[in-house]
């Protein structure tokens, strides 16, 4: 890979048992992008991100991020990298501020930096005052731009975010890809999943996986093209069902 990419995958499978999750797949996206992977539920895209955040070993084939291989250096990875899972990874029963502190000490961020990272993240998902309220009582929408702050206490160069608008309300999600445009902004690489496709219009460039196997791939434009001018939904509900 070069250091222009934020992620180069070489061939990269996935077996459990006789089932094939990923089927050597490979892909690059450059640094600095807002890249969408898409697929139908089952189509591999959690699979492929478990590979590439260290957490699952692939079969076969190659991943590297941020100009590391992934299977040899996977701590480097998890230090410079950030995941946000539709699941949101929110302790409910933890305040605000305890789950802000849960993060920073597991980044080990010193005291200055954890407290600097705190002001931006209280500003950025609108919780200053509600530092002591419980994660549980929040609203969907709030603990949404909690879980992105705690995502990104770190301070990552790259963030993956697997449907992280899911059962979200249209408005908190409009809110929250601002959100990403200003991570984006900033030179943060973005890897996300989704199955909306007002939101994947808005990316750099477009994935398509089915059956574990990259079937598409391009900037929505190009895409719409290559489908002789279909809408974006009318392509992933053709390349989902093939």
């Amino acid at each position: 890979m070069t250091e222009a990419n934020a992620i180069s995958i070489q061939n990269l499978t996935k077996r459990f048992g006789h089932f094939t999750a990923v089927d050597h797949l490979s892909l690059e996206v450059p640094v600095g992008q807002v890249f969408g992977f898409l697929g139908a539920n089952g189509s591999g895209k959690t699979t492929t991100i478990r590979m590439l955040t260290g957490s699952l070993t692939p079969s076969s084939g190659k991943a590297y991020v941020l100009g590391a291989n992934v299977a040899k250096r996977v701590a480097e990875v998890r230090r410079r990298i950030g995941y946000m899972s539709q699941k949101f990874s929110l302790f409910e029963d933890m305040t605000v501020e305890e789950n802000l502190r849960f993060y920073g000490g597991v980044y080990n961020l010193d005291p200055d930096e954890f407290a600097a990272r705190r002001e931006y993240i209280l500003d950025m998902a609108d919780l200053r005052g509600r530092e002591s309220e419980l994660t549980a009582n929040l609203s969907v929408g709030w603990r949404q731009r909690l879980a992105l702050g705690a995502a990104t206490i770190h301070s990552p160069e790259l963030l993956f975010l697997d449907e992280p608008t899911s059962g979200v309300d249209p408005l908190a999600r409009r809110r929250f890809w601002d959100l990403l445009y200003e991570l984006a902004k900033t030179g943060v690489t973005l890897f996300v999943t989704t199955h909306y496709m007002d939101e994947a219009s808005h990316c750099n460039r477009l994935a398509f996986i089915n059956s574990g196997r990259l079937v598409a791939e391009g900037t929505p434009n190009e895409l719409r093209a290559q489908h002789n001018g279909a809408t974006l939904e009318e392509i992933f509900t053709k390349l989902s069902t093939n």
